[in-house]
């Protein structure tokens, strides 16, 4: 696809504004961001290709999954975020793969920086996006979180929200 750079850097300024609201811990405006109709997945470090409808991943939510987890990490409820950790999410090499009237597909890679308990644990991946165009804006409609790491050994657990 030939590159298109003003929509590259409005799909950019989109999931910066996303990584800046999760290391905000502004998760009701995180959520604000997601189509009723979205898909947010994460496959598992032995199978990143997996399809949650054959496969286990570590996350499949959608929306109402989504409401619940952002419910709960803002309780006591999640006690391996409570108090929450620090999060620092870096995206790079933001490309756009396609694009029609209706939908920006994007891919980007990250690195997650968790700080908690003097500990500092990166995940490090790439986002594939399908971005919905809604009042000017975008909005996610599918967000996959794939993990370059082999395990999760020294992280434990994928509590936060890449």
């Amino acid at each position: 696809m030939p590159e298109a750079p003003l929509l590259r850097l409005e799909v950019e300024v989109f999931l910066y504004h996303e990584a800046a609201l999760l290391d905000d811990w502004r998760l009701d405006e995180w959520l604000a961001l997601f189509t009723p109709d979205c898909a947010y997945v994460v496959p598992t470090t032995d199978l990143p290709e997996g399809d949650p409808a054959h496969d286990a991943v570590f996350i499949d939510d959608n929306y109402e999954r989504l409401q619940g987890r952002v419910t709960r990490l803002k309780s006591r409820h999640a006690h391996r975020e409570y108090p929450s950790s620090r999060t620092r999410h870096l995206v790079t090499n933001v490309r756009v793969l396609q694009a029609s009237e209706a939908e920006v597909e994007a891919a980007a890679a990250f690195v997650v920086y968790r700080i908690r308990s003097g500990q500092v644990a990166p995940y490090i991946g790439h986002y594939r996006y399908k971005l919905a165009r809604v009042d000017g804006g975008f909005r996610i409609r599918y967000k996959r979180a794939t993990l370059d790491l082999e395990t999760l050994r020294e992280h434990g657990a994928v509590s936060i929200i890449l």
